[in-house]
């Protein structure tokens, strides 16, 4: 009984940390609520929805497979997916071209496991309502834990401090770039490369866009 519960316990954890916290609006969410069911049949997570430009907008949908890769055929290969089911919806007024991308390297940290998993890098996030004050902070991730984000940031009159954010007040996070962002985004596409299954070639272009 108390292995079960303690099972039960971790993978309610476990799920609660992959789940987005971020929440589109308007259109972008209910677009998000049609596509995302089609990305995760593909194996895939959905990141984002953002909507761009005027009468031919633009809806770009960031995905990516759990371990953070995606590449360029199988961007293709969920746009092909997805278009006939944003087709039938009939969201989109008017003329609109569908982008899928990956999150790129200063990627949008819409999970509690993304903070966890960038641990160490910069970080830029905004707040819905001020936290002493202050909306912004950009600082160096630390993790997650009790349901806030963990990070230590300058404040100003006082200083460097580390401080829990409630991810619930979180509007928008994402990852600073730097050279040592850079350079270990590139160290873990070389990592999943080589651990592919027969997969003994260089890096193409495909495995840097992951």
């Amino acid at each position: 009984m108390t292995q079960t519960a303690e099972s039960t316990t971790t993978d309610a954890n476990a799920a609660s940390s992959t789940r987005r916290f971020a929440r589109e609006t308007g259109l972008a969410a209910e677009i998000a609520a049609i596509v995302e069911p089609v990305i995760e049949d593909q194996g895939f997570r959905l990141v984002r929805v953002m909507i761009s430009g005027g009468a031919d907008r633009i809806v770009q949908i960031m995905a990516e497979r759990p371990d953070g890769s995606i590449t360029i055929d199988e961007c293709e290969a969920l746009s092909k997916a997805m278009s006939p089911v944003l087709d039938v919806a009939d969201l989109v007024t008017g003329n609109y071209r569908l982008e899928v991308s990956s999150p790129g390297i200063d990627r949008p940290l819409v999970r509690p496991s993304d903070f966890e998993d960038w641990a160490g890098h910069e970080a830029k996030i905004e707040l819905k309502d001020a936290v002493d004050g202050r909306k912004r902070f950009k600082g160096v991730l630390e993790g997650f834990e009790d349901g806030e984000v963990r990070i230590t940031a300058d404040t100003g009159e006082h200083g460097v401090q580390h401080l829990g954010l409630p991810v619930h007040l979180v509007a928008d996070a994402k990852l600073v770039l730097t050279d040592e962002l850079i350079r270990e985004a590139l160290n873990r596409a070389k990592k999943r490369h080589s651990s592919r299954p027969g997969d003994g070639a260089e890096l193409d272009e495909d495995d840097l866009e992951e």
